[in-house]
């Protein structure tokens, strides 16, 4: 049975209305990250972008190409650390959401 909606609208229509489904999705992107599972979390940070703030925005808060951003969350993008920390510092910085790391 084919679906009628594509995932990536799901994800956009749930991050809208639910405040800590946006929470979620972004802390589990980082924890993906931190995690050592690098295309996880590029996935996960890649929807969440997708459901908020959207790539074009993200580009001209970060000064960092829009095209770059897309690759960066790509299957097969490496993003660099200072993208990255850049792009997850402005992230937090919109959603109000401010993430932190302890040793477990």
């Amino acid at each position: 049975m084919p679906l009628t909606r594509s995932f990536r609208e799901t994800v956009q229509a749930r991050a809208e209305r639910d405040p800590a489904f946006r929470e979620a999705l972004l802390t589990e992107g980082v924890e993906a990250l931190l995690g050592g599972d690098l295309d996880t979390g590029k996935a996960v940070l890649r929807d969440y972008i997708n459901a908020t703030i959207g790539f074009e925005r993200l580009a001209d808060a970060t000064g960092t190409p829009s095209k770059s951003l897309m690759r960066m969350f790509g299957p097969r993008g490496n993003p660099n650390a200072r993208n990255l920390f850049a792009v997850i510092g402005h992230l937090q910085a919109t959603s109000g959401v401010s993430l932190r790391v302890r040793a477990g």
